[in-house]
């Protein structure tokens, strides 16, 4: 007999197409969809930002909920409900703390909106009459969910909740190692008495829902191993070890409708695995794009991501003199760390030609993964990672660090056997680094069969939604019984 379905509620910060800073906001998109390509009942819920009323065509408001912060403090919740893929997409307003504040992070006061956030989660289930079976609750923005559900027992008894943790180094509206170790959140108040006595600031919000939720996950097998250590558990490893029987890692997927390049209507000319010369119409697009020369006998480089140190970018600067004597053209796209983007719009001059820098467009996303003949995410650490992924479908050979999920999702190339479908270096080093691109560009520079082998195979790799999302199902189902149990 199969399983019953699950109602299922997805809580997020980000969005995709309404709000996405990164890797979250795609995630919050695809795995709700592929949860309701299995039949599951899902509902989708994230703040109502000011990127995201501009992009929902059909907003329509439902209601609204007071919601009591602590200490007599009260302000009201707006609910708005639109649709995405088939699926409800509820949206939660406060104007002051989302719709109408630019950005979607990076506020004086990022604890106490998320804060708010959580509390209205709650609320609006409670406005819509829903009782869930389980609530996701992506990243630290939601971490309070599982303590506020445990607080709310008549309601939601029966439900369950996951703390899916996608970048364990954010655990709070500020970076947690900016507060004395004698300040640091212990959880051992309430959230309403940290309100109370004006310390809402402090509050670790991944910590809690570390020690809350019936189960936590995280976005690869590999980073789930690598966060019990303390190199990669930001100070949280020991409660992660206390959680360990309960911690499970599960490889993010790619949504192949959105990331598909023979439909994509971002590229120039659309390709797949078995018409891979019209690739070459993109390599000439994203070297004009970029101000480059445009050379077919060049190996163009590509980096799609968060200018941030996580990332890699000390690498790149360490190697960038040396690589820009090889035959070689880098293009990078992104934002973040102003530091790094100066650097690189100077490169720009320095390296004429060869060397272009643009901020993050979503509209050209896609042609820099189409047009670029290897894909570089050189991260310090990844906890799984979505370029490299999409590299693999537009035929864009990653060139990766072996860590995280990258570790789970890329092998080495191995030219005598035709097997891998990448190029790896397994230390954390600026000339281990270099090796690598070195060893990428001889295998382009023979153009042999050995090639054609590596491309076509990497173009044919499965990473879709489909079985990460028959995982979370039965994740979830774990969680429910755990939860039942427990409760009983």
């Amino acid at each position: 007999m199969p399983a019953k379905p699950l109602s299922i509620i997805s809580v997020s910060a980000e969005l995709a197409p309404f709000s996405k800073q990164g890797g979250l906001g795609e995630v919050a998109r695809a795995l709700p969809k592929a949860l309701n390509d299995l039949s599951h009942h899902v509902v989708a819920i994230t703040p109502l930002h000011r990127v995201a009323k501009e992009h929902a065509q059909d907003l329509e408001a439902i209601g609204t909920a007071e919601v009591r912060l602590g200490a007599g403090a009260r302000k009201e919740a707006l609910f708005f409900r639109s649709h995405l893929n088939g699926i409800p997409v509820y949206f939660i307003d406060h104007p002051p703390f989302f719709s109408e504040y630019t950005r979607i992070y990076t506020s004086d006061f990022e604890n106490e909106r998320f804060y708010f956030f959580n509390l209205a989660v709650l609320a609006l289930l409670k406005h819509l009459k829903i009782t869930p079976d389980i609530i996701q609750c992506h990243d630290w923005h939601t971490g309070l969910i599982p303590y506020l559900l445990h607080q709310s027992k008549i309601t939601f008894q029966k439900t369950a909740s996951v703390f899916t943790i996608h970048n364990l180094v954010f655990q709070m509206g500020t970076d947690w190692w900016t507060f004395p170790a004698h300040e640091r959140d212990d959880g051992q108040r309430t959230p309403e008495q940290l309100y109370e006595k004006g310390d809402i600031a402090s509050m670790n919000f991944a910590l809690r829902g570390i020690r809350d939720a019936d189960i936590v996950s995280t976005v690869s097998e590999h980073y789930a191993e690598e966060i019990l250590t303390k190199q990669f558990g930001e100070n949280l490893e020991r409660e992660l070890r206390k959680r360990k029987k309960d911690l499970f890692g599960i490889v993010n997927g790619v949504d192949y409708y959105v990331y598909n390049p023979t439909i994509d209507p971002g590229l120039k000319v659309q390709y797949g695995a078995d018409s891979l010369e019209q690739k070459a119409g993109n390599k000439r697009e994203l070297q004009r794009l970029f101000g480059i020369a445009e050379r077919k006998d060049v190996a163009v480089i590509g980096m799609v991501s968060r200018i941030t140190e996580q990332k890699g970018f000390d690498l790149v600067l360490s190697i960038l003199e040396a690589l820009m004597r090889l035959k070689v053209q880098l293009v990078i796209m992104g934002s973040g760390d102003p530091t790094y983007e100066q650097v690189f719009k100077k490169a720009c001059v320095t390296y004429l030609d060869k060397f272009g820098f643009l901020s993050f467009r979503q509209k050209y996303e896609t042609l820099v993964y189409a047009g670029s003949d290897f894909f570089l995410m050189p991260s310090r650490f990844e906890p799984c990672g979505l370029g490299q992924l999409i590299s693999l479908r537009y035929g864009s050979i990653p060139v990766v660090h072996a860590v995280g999920g990258l570790s789970e999702t890329i092998t080495d190339f191995n030219p005598r056997t035709g097997r891998g479908n990448g190029f790896v270096f397994s230390t954390y080093d600026p000339r281990m680094m270099l090796a690598a691109v070195v060893r990428a560009l001889e295998a382009w520079m023979r153009n042999g069969p050995e090639w054609d082998t590596l491309l076509r195979n990497s173009m044919q790799e499965v990473y879709s939604w489909k079985i990460p999302a028959r995982r979370y199902a039965s994740l979830f189902r774990h969680a429910i019984r755990q939860h039942r149990k427990e409760s009983s």
